[in-house]
């Protein structure tokens, strides 16, 4: 029986190498997987999943109008004698909708196809972001893939930085940026903001 998955951490945990080596396993076994990753994260190059170590692989973008369920229900449609659809996997989820966290479930429900996210839960001033809120809610199995905070303990909260490292505690929701412009900290480093970087 197929379930939702959601692999969460704070930054910098290896989440995209863990997303990009399930879908090798996969793959390697001769089984077709289909990747997505949001079209607004411009790091690397849209349509791609790229991980920091330098593994990418490519991915389908999308949106917040996309439709996750019409568009698996459509490759389905048209690929009745081909390859059966192993695993979706969707990159950076924190990004999906309450509605497509909603369409991935159904994925799951209707095809018994395995659905495999992987994103942040919260942003950088502590708050859910609305893919993850109810991914954790929805997802049958919650996965927490850990990293570590500048000072040796578990860090579960990411904190956004300006120029010189110093804390940003106001700002838009999504803001699009990689070690530059975030640090993953323990929650004590987070309050404090003590980010290790700058004067």
């Amino acid at each position: 029986m197929a379930k939702m998955y959601f692999y969460y951490s704070a930054m910098n945990a290896g989440k995209t190498t863990t997303l990009l080596q399930s879908s090798y396993n996969y793959n390697e076994r001769g089984m077709e997987t289909i990747l997505f990753s949001p079209s607004l994260d411009d790091r690397y190059e849209v349509g791609y999943i790229t991980s920091r170590i330098g593994l990418n692989s490519k991915a389908l973008p999308f949106d917040k109008d996309f439709n996750f369920f019409e568009y698996v229900q459509k490759r389905i449609q048209e690929a009745e004698s081909a390859q059966k659809i192993s695993c979706i996997l969707v990159d950076e989820a924190h990004f999906l909708t309450k509605k497509q966290v909603f369409e991935l479930g159904d994925v799951v429900d209707t095809f018994d196809i395995p659905v495999l996210t992987y994103g942040l839960r919260s942003d950088f001033q502590g708050e859910p972001f609305e893919g993850s809120k109810y991914l954790l809610t929805l997802a049958e199995n919650l996965v927490e893939i850990k990293t570590v905070c500048q000072c040796g303990r578990k860090a579960t909260m990411n904190l956004r930085m300006d120029e010189s490292g110093k804390a940003v505690r106001h700002g838009e929701q999504i803001e699009i940026g990689g070690n530059d412009r975030y640090i993953a900290l323990c929650r004590k480093h987070f309050k404090t903001g003590e980010t290790g970087h700058g004067a």
